[in-house]
């Protein structure tokens, strides 16, 4: 699980910057050791404060401007694991990636093959066999039904505008 990105350095002492994707941005360190995505390297994060949106932190062993501004545009990962469990209709993106998404009755649609938030709210991309990509908004009305134990996801039939 991503749970956020180096973009760049803050000062000169190995200060960085950090687009955090959790919840409560100081979350950040609180889920122990991250990685970047191939889980080669760990990273010991401490939050040290907050600039414009973003996460202010030192990680340990890195020490001047030049070794911070080297992370930049790496992820932070954590395994699946180390999250809490979702409630009720919560959802992690990673847990929807991969469902197969079906019309209300039952025809197959495609595979939900990402989930984008640009800020409006999610939205799912499904891939059917052949042909675009389709993207829906992750809203009750467009996406009814959730069921991640059963790998499928309902996408109700859209209305055309008058």
């Amino acid at each position: 699980m991503c749970l956020g990105r180096f973009v760049g350095a803050h000062g000169v002492r190995g200060i960085v910057r950090i687009k955090s994707h959790t919840a409560n941005p100081d979350d950040l360190a609180a889920y122990g050791p991250l990685s970047d995505e191939t889980g080669t390297r760990r990273f010991s994060v401490t939050v040290t404060g907050h600039v414009k949106g973003l996460v202010l932190a030192r990680i340990e062993g890195i020490d001047d401007r030049d070794a911070a501004e080297a992370l930049r545009g790496t992820d932070l990962h954590v395994p699946r694991a180390a999250l809490p469990p979702t409630e009720g209709e919560e959802y992690y993106h990673v847990d929807l990636l991969g469902l197969r998404a079906e019309s209300e009755d039952g025809t197959a649609l495609g595979r939900v093959s990402a989930v984008h938030d640009h800020g409006a709210g999610p939205i799912v991309e499904i891939q059917p066999p052949e042909g675009p990509s389709t993207l829906v908004p992750f809203t009750r009305e467009h996406v009814p039904a959730v069921d991640i134990e059963g790998g499928r996801m309902v996408v109700a039939a859209q209305k055309e505008d008058s």
